[in-house]
């Protein structure tokens, strides 16, 4: 626990002992990201040690590093990023700003997260469930994916319109056809991510 001590007119009248509570979900959204980073997470946190490692325990972490400032934080990131990692922070505190917009991409969450950390993140998430992190992660994959096969096929199409005019004779008609065609394959591959199940949230 982290002891918090009580004066009343300057004198301690008592401590309280405070520890976090973790969210039922934690444990299952860390074995989540894992499995699909193939990377296993790592707390950063200002807490201390001892309180630090019995939430990470509860967590399924086992690369703790307790007790940093903002700026130890940030070194952290940084050193995760010279190792060949692409990072990804999660959090919601002012404390976890810098270290927000020090990685690949910050991800706040939104509903008890603060202003500070709304503004830095490259993304937010508004619901207040960590389920929804791996959902996340495994969204922007499959938007990537998405994105690059949109840009090859209509790349394709494009070239193929291209030397069938200059190598042979193209209608008119039917060159807008094929163009304004792959314009709307574009669209309708893009739109898959609009369907449930792009919205991937087995933990």
């Amino acid at each position: 626990m982290t002891a918090v001590v009580v004066r009343v007119d300057g004198r301690p009248a008592g401590v309280l002992g405070l520890s976090d509570r973790l969210r039922p979900e934690a444990a299952r959204a860390t074995r989540r990201l894992a499995g699909l980073t193939g990377t296993p997470p790592v707390l950063l946190t200002g807490d201390n040690p001892r309180a630090a490692a019995r939430t990470a325990a509860q967590a399924g972490i086992a690369d703790v590093r307790a007790g940093l400032l903002p700026e130890d934080k940030v070194a952290a990131v940084r050193a995760l990023e010279e190792s060949g990692h692409k990072v990804l922070v999660v959090g919601d505190g002012v404390n976890d700003a810098p270290a927000l917009a020090a990685a690949h991409a910050g991800l706040a969450m939104g509903r008890a997260g603060s202003d500070l950390a709304l503004e830095t993140a490259d993304a937010v998430i508004v619901r207040d469930d960590l389920a929804t992190v791996p959902a996340v992660v495994a969204l922007s994959r499959r938007a990537r994916r998405l994105v690059t096969a949109n840009l090859a096929l209509a790349a394709s199409c494009i070239a193929i319109l291209v030397a069938w005019d200059l190598f042979g004779d193209l209608p008119l008609p039917l060159g807008v056809a094929g163009h304004e065609g792959s314009t709307i394959l574009v669209a309708l591959n893009g739109l898959r991510l609009l369907r449930a199940s792009a919205w991937d949230r087995p933990v």
